[in-house]
Order: structure tokens, then C-alpha cells, then sequence
């Protein structure tokens, strides 16, 4: 059944927020402090494990190797997550420090940068973001737990760690009701269109129709379908999306050894060709202590209608012998569970905010390509104060994040 924050649900608002995860969510939150009558709409009851903001932990890191552009956001989100906890006395985001490896003398690449070692090392640099370099030695002598092969740069942050996605989800969505925001939950959106002159933005759903000056699109993986049934299939084709699995490995009796206060999230690069690569997490969970750690794939596309949810045994075994048995030889094979979840990603591997050509008041705003969570706050407070007329602060901008980049590259 739907659900409201109120016993009475308008029908005008304005802004409506089409998808309720990370980015949703956040943007939702948002407007709510800024006194904006907004309804949000998802077709599930977020926070939910149907999507791509689910599995316990989300990797947050201030140096952004994909690109300075994103460096504001993640340091804003940062902020907003403390003050979120501040509020609702929730434990959102979990300090671990973080370590970023790679062999020292080969490119290796990550969401499409190569050298990304070096790459996150010079950003930290720019923006005073604490930090040490480590060679082989040194990141043995601080993590012993990583079994390396002697040749590793590494690049370890002091302040990076995890957020809990679920909780942070469920955190936004709570006080954003609590502020005045009406949701509508398991109600899929089937149409969104112009009334009128354009002034005015009509949403239909499956039960429901509802107006609003603004629409804010964050649909995740489901964008490329909701693009298709709005005949913009030109905007659909900048967007694919690709089933990726999460494996939580029992640290057994070494269970102290890969606790967050003494094992950092990780991105280890041992190679040079994008399988060559896992990222990882200390225990999220005290009561069920567990190495999480995981890869990602851009060759498979799926849907959300069509993606495997179910992860095998097999798949599972794989990814112990090829990855985790060999550099982390103190965990066993016994996995305590497995996940699959949804990344949406455009060509470039960036993130897409723009409205549409034709529908000026209609907002895409998908954080996309793997790393978008840790932005997630910080993006959802500045589409909240761009959608509502106002000055974007705090030094964030979303014009890098514009389609027509996509556009150039095309014709290049």
C-alpha cells in the first residue's frame, strides 16, 4: 500500500522525486529542509535490496581518482553524514582509513582511469586530503593481513571508511517525512509529461497522477526502461546496466585481524586488465564478522526485469579461489552470504545530471558507473537547491555532470 507522511496527500507539489535510493533519497532530504512541498515515489519500500544501494557497506574515500570534479561532493556528503547521525542518533558512516594498491611499475586502471594509484595520489595532493604513500614494506609493516607480491605502490587516506546504505537511506527518507515530505511507496511511475505551456509537469503512476513544477528523475537501473517508455531513446543508449556481486567470506579466528579498527577498505588492482582487480571492507557486522570484498563487470548487460538476483555457490568458490585465497590467506572458503546488485553506467563512466531537451523542468539525475554512493549527499543537496531556483554552495557544481559531454565524444 502506498504511504504518505500525512494523512492527506495533495496533488501538486513542488518537486517529485521519482526513485527513492541513494540519490532519491538524498534529494528528497533536501528539499524537505528547505521547505519545499515534495511527494517521492518508489516503486519498492526503500530502503530495499532490489537495486544498487544495498549490501551493508559502501566504500567512502575524499580522493577521487575518477576526477577532481568529484572530490566537493564526497567531502560535502562527509559533513552531511555526521550531521544526519547528529540527528538521528544513527551510525551512518564508520572512519576505517583506506588503501588503494596496485603493482608499482604497471597502468593499472580503475572506472576507466589508468594509473589510478597516481591518479588518487596527485588529487589528494591538490586538495590537502591527509595522506601517505607506501611501498611493499610499508604496507606490510601497517596491514600484514594483505599477502602481496613485493612490487605494490600504495595509497592510504586517513579518513576514508564505509557508509551503511540501507541505514543511510532509511535516515533520509525519516526525516525528510518528519519535515513534511510525502512518499508513495510501491507505485511504479509510468509517465512523466508536460501540461499546458510546459509550466507544469504531470506524473503518472499505476493508481495515481500527481503535478509538480519540477520532477527529479532518479530512477537507477531503472532509468534506461523509464527513458524508453518516454520515447527518448536517445537518451536511453547512454546508459547500460550490469549485474554485480558482493561475497562476505567468515574471518573465523582472525576475526580482530579484519575489524574496522584494524583493517582498512581497500581497492587492490594486482594486474592490468580490468578482471584483475577486487575491492573490499572490514567487518560491518560484530555479531557475524566478515571480510566482504568484491569486482565488478562491464562486459555482461542485464535489466532489472532480467539480472540474476541469486548469487551460486560457483560463483562464489570463483571468487575465493581467484582472488581472496591467494592474498588473504587467513580467510577460509566458508562464505556466510552473497549478494547481486545494479551498477548503471555511461560510456565515460561518469555520472549523468541534466534535464531534458524538451522537458526543461524534468531532471536526470543518475550518480552511476560504480561510484556514486559516496556522493550521494552532497549531490542530492545540490540538485535540491538547483531544482528549487536557488545558489548552489559549498563549492559544488554539477555542470561537469552535463549529457552534452556524451554528445561531443559521439562526433568527436
Amino acid at each position: 500500500m502506498p504511504l504518505s507522511s500525512s494523512s492527506s496527500q495533495s496533488s501538486h507539489y513542488d518537486v517529485i522525486v521519482v526513485g527513492l535510493g541513494a540519490l532519491g533519497a538524498a534529494t528528497l532530504y533536501q528539499l524537505s529542509q528547505r521547505g519545499a512541498r515534495v511527494l517521492g515515489i518508489d516503486q519498492f519500500a526503500p530502503p530495499h535490496d532490489q537495486g544498487s544501494s544495498h549490501g551493508d557497506s559502501r566504500i567512502t574515500r575524499l580522493a577521487v581518482g575518477e576526477g577532481d570534479e568529484y572530490v566537493p561532493f564526497v567531502q560535502r556528503s562527509h559533513t552531511l553524514w555526521r550531521e544526519l547521525e547528529a540527528r538521528t542518533g544513527k551510525p551512518l558512516m564508520t572512519t576505517t582509513s583506506g588503501l588503494i594498491l596496485a603493482p608499482r611499475d604497471r597502468v593499472a586502471e580503475h572506472h576507466g582511469k589508468a594509473d589510478f594509484v597516481r591518479r588518487t595520489i596527485a588529487c589528494a595532493e591538490r586538495f590537502g586530503i591527509a595522506h601517505e604513500v607506501l611501498d611493499a614494506a610499508g604496507i606490510r609493516a601497517r596491514f600484514p593481513q594483505f599477502k602481496l607480491q613485493g612490487d605494490e605502490i600504495g595509497y592510504h587516506e586517513r579518513d576514508a571508511g564505509f557508509v551503511r546504505p540501507e541505514d543511510a537511506i532509511g535516515a533520509q527518507l525519516a526525516v525528510a517525512r518528519a519535515s513534511g515530505a510525502q512518499t508513495r511507496t510501491g507505485e511504479r511511475v509510468q509517465s512523466v509529461e508536460p501540461v499546458g505551456n510546459g509550466d507544469t509537469v504531470r506524473v503518472r503512476t499505476d493508481s495515481a497522477s500527481f503535478t509538480a513544477d519540477r520532477v527529479v528523475v532518479a530512477a537507477g537501473a531503472w532509468l534506461p526502461e523509464f527513458l524508453g517508455r518516454q520515447a527518448r531513446t536517445d537518451w536511453q543508449a547512454n546508459f547500460s546496466v550490469h549485474r554485480q556481486v558482493m561475497h562476505w567470506f567468515d574471518t573465523g579466528s582472525a576475526a580482530a585481524d579484519f575489524s574496522p579498527g584494524r583493517f582498512p577498505i581497500f581497492i587492490w588492482m594486482f594486474g592490468d586488465g580490468q578482471e584483475d582487480y577486487m575491492y573490499g571492507f572490514p567487518s560491518s557486522d560484530p555479531a557475524q564478522p566478515a571480510l566482504k570484498v568484491a569486482t565488478e563487470q562491464y562486459v555482461a548487460a542485464t535489466t532489472p526485469d532480467t539480472i540474476e538476483r541469486s548469487v551460486s555457490p560457483e560463483e562464489t568458490a570463483a571468487m575465493y579461489q581467484g582472488r581472496v585465497a591467494g592474498r588473504f590467506p587467513q580467510i577460509g572458503g566458508r562464505a556466510l552470504k552473497a549478494r547481486a546488485c545494479m551498477y548503471t553506467v555511461t560510456p565515460d563512466r561518469r555520472f549523468v545530471i541534466d534535464a531534458l531537451e524538451g522537458l526543461p523542468r524534468v531532471l536526470i539525475a543518475s550518480a552511476c558507473s560504480g561510484h556514486g554512493f559516496k556522493h550521494s549527499a552532497g549531490l542530492g543537496e545540490a540538485i535540491a537547491d538547483q531544482v528549487l531556483g536557488r545558489a548552489i554552495s559549498h563549492g559544488l557544481d554539477l555542470r561537469p555532470f552535463a549529457r552534452q559531454r556524451l554528445l561531443e565524444k559521439e562526433t568527436a
